[in-house]
Parts: structure tokens; sequence; C-alpha cells
């Protein structure tokens, strides 16, 4: 492919957690236990993870992933009274089991077979994203993980963007960057990726200072933006 964005890409980073990783996967596999309330604790326990990773930023009190994921779980869990604490820990342990999205081994694998590199920028911290890539069979897929937590702030700072680039020796434009989060497209696309976001639930998009190049209804459509099928 000649003339577009994508024709000097040199690497293809992706976001984790709703892009490669289905984060409801965990509490759908608890909807007979939970009940009629698993879809609000689902939507509320990833609104508050990514709320508390925010407001943790602003306020400069870092912490990792894993423990802000836990108060958003337990934030949630108050809010819709549910007392359980058997669930509590079943649920922190099947986020480290997430299940991948059906695309995306094969688009992870038509990528890497292409000569480009693949890795992956998130909030994660790199424990719980060895354990939670491996568990979804795709680690192997992946030349490098890079966590925020060689930052020490979360998405979309600047320096997190700046340091996967820096870290893969690769200019920002030569980074295809993809996320299902409008947000962290809008921070990636602002540092210089260009940004293709994964809008799988056909959102409206954000109204932030930079958007995506693309939009793609899933990532089984990347191999052909990028032009390597």
């Amino acid at each position: 492919m000649t003339d577009t964005p994508f024709q000097n890409i040199e690497a293809c980073v992706f976001d984790v957690y709703g892009t490669l990783l289905d984060f409801n996967s965990a509490v759908a596999n608890c909807q007979d236990e939970i009940g009629p309330a698993a879809g609000q604790l689902s939507d509320l326990w990833r609104r508050k993870q990514l709320e508390y990773t925010w407001l943790r930023s602003l306020m400069g009190d870092h912490t990792d992933f894993w423990q802000v994921t836990g108060e958003a779980l337990d934030h949630s869990l108050a809010a819709l009274d549910i007392e359980n604490s058997s669930l509590r820990e079943k649920l922190m342990g099947l986020y480290r089991e997430l299940a991948p999205y059906p695309e995306v081994a094969k688009t992870l694998e038509d990528i890497k077979n292409s000569g480009l590199k693949t890795t992956v920028l998130s909030n994660g911290e790199p424990s719980m994203l060895e354990e939670s890539l491996k568990a979804a069979g795709i680690r192997n897929l992946l030349d490098e993980i890079y966590s925020i937590e060689s930052v020490g702030i979360f998405k979309p700072h600047p320096s997190v963007y700046d340091y996967a680039a820096s870290a893969l020796g690769v200019a920002p434009d030569q980074i295809a960057f993809q996320s299902a989060n409008g947000w962290d497209i809008s921070g990636a696309s602002a540092f210089g990726y260009t940004a293709v976001w994964i809008n799988r639930a056909g959102l409206a998009e954000e109204r932030l200072p930079a958007g995506p190049t693309a939009t793609l209804p899933s990532l089984a459509e990347l191999p052909k933006v990028l032009g390597i099928q």
C-alpha cells in the first residue's frame, strides 16, 4: 500500500484491555453467581478502573494497575450492594485470565510474519500482563511488553507514549498504535503515533484535541490497512 499514512510503519503497538483482551469476560464467567446486576458490575468496574488511573495521575499518587483494579472492584461491589468476598477473589483471579477477542491471534500472527515488530503498551503492571497474555495464548506473538510502570504514570500521559517509541527506537509516526479506547487513541495521536481506533462498540468519536488516523470495527481488518494482506 502506498501514499497512505501507513506506508512507513515499522512497529505495531497494541493496548491490551479492551483491545486484545475482553475485560468483560471476567464478570461473564460469574454471571450466574452475580445475577441481573452482572452487566452493571462489569461496566462500573471498568469505568472506575479508568477513572482511578486518571485521578491518581492528576493527584501525583501513583500505584500499580493491579491495586487500582482491586479498588475499582471494591467500589463497584459496594455501590451495587454485592457482599461476597469469595466472588471478589474469583473476579480478581479471572482478570488475570481474560479471554482474547476472536480475531486477535490471527491478526498478531499475520503482522508478526510480515516482519513488523509487535508489542503492547499497557497500564497493566508487568506480572499481570505476562500472566494474562500467556493465558490468552498470544504472548509468543509479541516481541515486547511495555508497561507504564517503567514511567510511573498512567496513559494518556505523553511520557508513556514516548517511552514505547524510545524503547523501540522508532519514530512516533512509524508506529501504528491500536486501542479500543478513544481517550487512549487521542493521547497516542497527539504524541505523534499513527493511531487506529478499534471501535468495537460503534461509539461516537471523542471530542479531544487529536483523533484516529483510521477507525476499524475489529482488529481483523488491520493487516489490510497496513498493506500486508
